[in-house]
């Protein structure tokens, strides 16, 4: 099944926070909290302005994006979790320097 989010909306796929704290001590499922970061799937054409101009997103499908942790929507999609949000619920984008990129 393929998804096109409408207007100013987005599909998040949720990135899992990592299981074991800097120290080494794992963290069981009844403590971990839904992470706040994704990864934009789908994005949608835009948003209107006041003159009635399409205005594009700043977000990207590929992106890795930081958002509030009640942000969005969520559906199962395939059955996968996933998450509507509006662009204006986004906080930012997560760049990988290139340094790091050439490393991995």
């Amino acid at each position: 099944m393929t998804f096109r989010p409408l207007h100013d909306r987005l599909l998040v796929r949720r990135i899992e926070a990592e299981e074991k704290t800097a120290g080494g001590i794992i963290i069981p499922d009844t403590a971990k909290e839904k992470p706040m970061e994704g990864e934009v799937i789908a994005v949608g054409p835009g948003a209107r302005d006041e003159s009635g101009q399409l205005r594009p997103l700043d977000v990207k499908a590929g992106d890795r994006i930081l958002f509030g942790k009640w942000s969005g929507t969520e559906i199962r999609l395939d059955g996968e979790d996933l998450l509507i949000m509006k662009e204006s619920d986004v906080m930012g984008i997560i760049e990988v320097q290139a340094s790091i990129r050439k490393a991995a």
